[in-house]
């Protein structure tokens, strides 16, 4: 393993998920690239978590973000969901109690409710904050699509056009009634979307993963590069929402199609900063650090590096900054927007 990079700076890792796949059977051979990522790490609980924030890097807290996982297996559909905050509060309480070492994970919790309820959400959310109090943050209800069926695979389960619709946006103006903020991942064609929406929404919290994934697989293959200036036009126009902010990472998922997907060897932390850095740097400059925050996606990011990594391909991406500016990156703008008393 490499050396960790400014090992003492303090990192809240701002998204990250929790699961127990192992009944789930591995991806046959040429199976969606998502399966092969997600199939690396068939559990991903607070041990296997634990493991990857004591690789060296000084994690102090994580935030979950909803993957569908620990749902009630009963009762109305629309509160399954709360099962996952129920799971995932326990995890965050065994971390609080310093048993497991210094780290405080999930001491933010992000759930999923179903936003096409319009106003009848407001009973979902409400028992997502009875659920965790003192931890829940807000709701990832995702919207992407693409007219290509191939781009997101097993992941294409939306409508088009779900940030228009007038039942989903009644449900983000519940969020916004209750302080709740909108984690929102979506694909990079879909951002005058995100940006309508924004604009439309001024009082609601919006933090947009994954610098909104640029594409380069599927019909998008080789196109990536070429897309570049129309997603960093688009970028720069979310930028002018006060009400969004960016989380910067996500790009060692497959949708990218960067070489380092799965790559033999694994891509040093050295080659992911080169392979990312323009649209890292074009984020920041778009949102400024203090609306951006570097991200994990961990276990899913795995697909491409190691967890110790991808924090030293962030550092590298960002040594330029000032202090203050790796402060809001590495920490402060999590802890502002997530609301985190540490």
């Amino acid at each position: 393993m490499a050396d960790i990079i400014d090992p003492e700076r303090a990192i809240i890792d701002p998204h990250h998920h929790l699961w127990d796949r192992r009944i789930f059977p591995l991806p046959a051979p040429g199976a969606y690239p998502f399966e092969k990522a997600i199939s690396l790490s068939p559990l991903y609980l607070l041990d296997q978590l634990n493991a990857d924030m004591r690789a060296g890097h000084n994690i102090i807290a994580t935030v979950f973000l909803e993957c569908g996982a620990f749902y009630r297996g009963d009762g109305p559909a629309e509160l399954r969901s709360v099962g996952e905050t129920e799971f995932v509060n326990g995890i965050a309480a065994k971390s609080a109690s310093g048993l497991y070492g210094r780290p405080r994970a999930c001491a933010g919790i992000v759930g999923h409710a179903d936003l096409t309820l319009g106003a009848a959400v407001r009973p979902v959310l409400e028992a997502h904050l009875a659920a965790a109090p003192a931890r829940f943050r807000g709701i990832r209800h995702s919207p992407a699509w693409d007219a290509d069926p191939d781009v997101l695979g097993i992941l294409q389960r939306n409508p088009p056009g779900l940030l228009a619709d007038p039942a989903f946006r009644a449900g983000l103006a519940e969020l916004a009634a209750l302080g709740l903020s909108y984690d929102c991942w979506l694909l990079a064609p879909q951002l005058p979307e995100l940006i309508a929406m924004a604009r439309a929404l001024p009082e609601l919290t919006i933090i947009c993963d994954h610098l909104a994934t640029p594409l380069g697989t599927a019909s998008y293959a080789g196109r990536r590069d070429a897309d570049f200036a129309e997603w960093a036009g688009n970028i720069k126009a979310l930028a002018g929402c006060p009400n969004v902010v960016m989380k910067v990472g996500g790009l060692a998922m497959p949708f990218g199609g960067f070489p380092s997907f799965m790559a033999e060897p694994m891509a040093t932390a050295e080659a992911l900063a080169d392979e990312w850095r323009p649209w890292i740097e074009t984020a920041i400059a778009a949102f400024g650090a203090d609306r951006c925050m570097f991200e994990s996606n961990f276990p899913v990011d795995r697909g491409t590096c190691d967890y110790a990594t991808l924090w030293n391909a962030f550092k590298l991406v960002s040594a330029a900054a000032s202090e203050d500016e790796k402060t809001a990156l590495f920490s402060g703008t999590a802890a502002r927007v997530y609301r985190l008393s540490l």
